[in-house]
């Protein structure tokens, strides 16, 4: 065979990538159908969040993507088919099913991730709830249900009434948008669901369920079942955030556009964002020996995924003042410290003076320092911002499911589920930016604001002390504080994630001995 056989059949095995119609119709015709966006992401193999992306301006590629282009064709022809369906007696034919509720204003990201507003349509005519099958006058995100509990009612069959057909947009077709069929192994083909949504198990029976598959699979070894699970803790953190976002008001924005301060200026660089993260020693301790206690705080991480989090893609903004109901990276110049002796600097130990970009969480505490309440300092000046509308519950029931969890194991005395679930969540806040391990959600704004509210929570209980009657000796990164004093009146000691335990004790000041390296 010559060269230029080898590439021509190089070039033949490269055959056309299928066509996909825009964002919007992809999203349009899954909704119509009423499948959910874990039913599709199944049916494909791939998570819920790699189906959003693709929702959202992302494409797949190679077989996935024809796959895709396979099930939004099937989809394209069946609608438009129940579509010219001709009505009945039981259903005459209408000028719409639904009259949408338009909003009075935009969306509030601060209300409640369950609360019902702006996505809510009234319906015309009933359509069968997608939660017990029985008719219902809303549709919420594209879905006929219930706005109650009370509303839904169990189903004796199981099957509710075929749905009402909804007429196409000026976006869909009711031409398929190919005709060409990938081969498969069977001709029978099934159309979307009908049935009542049935609800997969659980948040923490996810935990549950890997937890036992891996000791059952290592016999019982409870080390090796534990390596097992940490090795998979990505992306079995990944598809416990996907179960926990199901029927959620906002959408995860998985790939968004991301601002230059947010990449890595050399291949093992940094990016500009400060995370303010403690390193403080205080230099003069009070007169006489003392007792030092480092404490250590429990679930650091896993308490700062309660943050204010941007919801899509950052906008660019200057000269505006600080909007609570929006969360980003701000360019600031931070204000003079004059504390340092007893408290340290809530933006960290930072060489270079001068304006800088931080988060949120470092914004919101300078703010509230230079306030009427404690006036520790003056207000930070704002620059520019790279902003998005916020909520402070987007991950809040992944991080419930990961507390209870981790409550469980420690009653039970389950190591396996403890290093389970710290691995997961660690890992997920440290795998969110540039990494190789996690490409179903890049967000490096989020992995900033994570950390950093981390390590404003540390900060805060070191104000907590000081205020208390406490003397801080010591702040180190996300959960080691050092104090002198009787701390178990201030702080309850434990193991849950309000609670703090003893990681040393030490004697330091006038005439004992230096103490180095404790708690490092």
């Amino acid at each position: 065979m010559s060269d230029f056989d080898a590439i021509d059949s190089l070039l033949d095995a490269v055959g056309p990538q299928a066509e996909l119609p825009p964002c919007h119709v992809r999203r349009e015709l899954r909704e119509r159908a009423r499948l959910s966006k874990a039913q599709v992401a199944r049916a494909l193999g791939v998570s819920p969040s790699t189906l959003s992306g693709w929702e959202n301006g992302r494409d797949p590629a190679d077989e996935i993507r024809t796959k895709y282009a396979y099930l939004l064709d099937g989809l394209n022809a069946k609608l438009a088919t129940e579509t010219e369906t001709p009505p009945t007696a039981e259903q005459p034919a209408t000028s719409s099913t639904a009259a949408t509720v338009t909003p009075s204003s935009s969306p509030d990201p601060s209300q409640d991730e369950d609360g019902n507003g702006d996505n809510v349509e009234l319906l015309a005519a009933p359509e069968p709830c997608v939660l017990c099958g029985h008719p219902a006058r809303q549709r919420v995100a594209g879905f006929a249900q219930h706005l109650t509990p009370t509303d839904c009612r169990p189903t004796a069959t199981g099957a509710p009434a075929a749905p009402t057909a909804r007429h196409p947009t000026a976006h869909t077709s009711k031409a398929p948008l190919r005709t060409t069929r990938p081969t498969r192994a069977t001709e029978h083909s099934k159309g979307p669901a009908r049935h009542a949504f049935q609800d997969p198990p659980g948040p923490v029976d996810l935990i549950r369920k890997a937890v036992q598959g891996a000791l059952a699979e290592h016999r019982g070894d409870i080390d090796a079942a534990t390596a097992a699970l940490v090795k998979r803790a990505i992306p079995d953190a990944m598809r416990l955030l996907d179960e926990t976002r199901k029927g959620a008001r906002y959408d995860v924005i998985a790939h968004p556009w991301t601002p230059d301060i947010l990449k890595k200026q050399t291949a093992r660089g940094a990016d500009q964002i400060w995370e303010a993260r403690p390193k403080w020693t205080r230099h003069e301790l009070p007169p006489g020996r003392h007792e030092v206690t480092a404490l250590d705080i429990n679930g650091a991480y896993l308490s700062a995924l309660k943050t204010h989090l941007p919801l899509g893609q950052l906008e660019h903004s200057t000269g505006l003042a600080h909007d609570r109901r929006r969360s980003g990276v701000h360019l600031i110049t931070p204000p003079e410290w004059d504390h340092e002796a007893v408290l340290p600097n809530p933006i960290g130990q930072r060489d270079e003076p001068g304006p800088l970009w931080v988060t949120e969480p470092t914004l919101r505490l300078l703010l509230r320092l230079s306030g009427p309440k404690h006036q520790l300092c003056d207000p930070p000046q704002i620059h520019e911002s790279y902003t998005s509308g916020a909520t402070e519950n987007l991950l809040e029931k992944f991080r419930i499911a990961l507390k209870d969890a981790r409550d469980t194991a420690i009653e039970q005395g389950d190591t396996a589920t403890l290093e389970y679930v710290k691995a997961m969540y660690s890992k997920f806040v440290s795998t969110m930016g540039e990494s190789n391990y996690n490409r179903e959600l890049y967000r490096p704004d989020w992995m900033h604001l994570i950390r950093s509210q981390a390590f404003a929570n540390l900060w805060l209980k070191a104000l907590k002390a000081h205020d208390e009657g406490l003397a801080p000796v010591r702040a180190m990164g996300t959960d080691e504080l050092h104090v002198i004093g009787d701390w178990r009146r201030v702080f309850a000691e434990g193991r849950a994630v309000t609670e703090v335990k003893v990681k040393d004790t030490y004697t330091a000041g006038t005439d004992a001995a230096e103490h180095e390296g404790e708690g490092e």
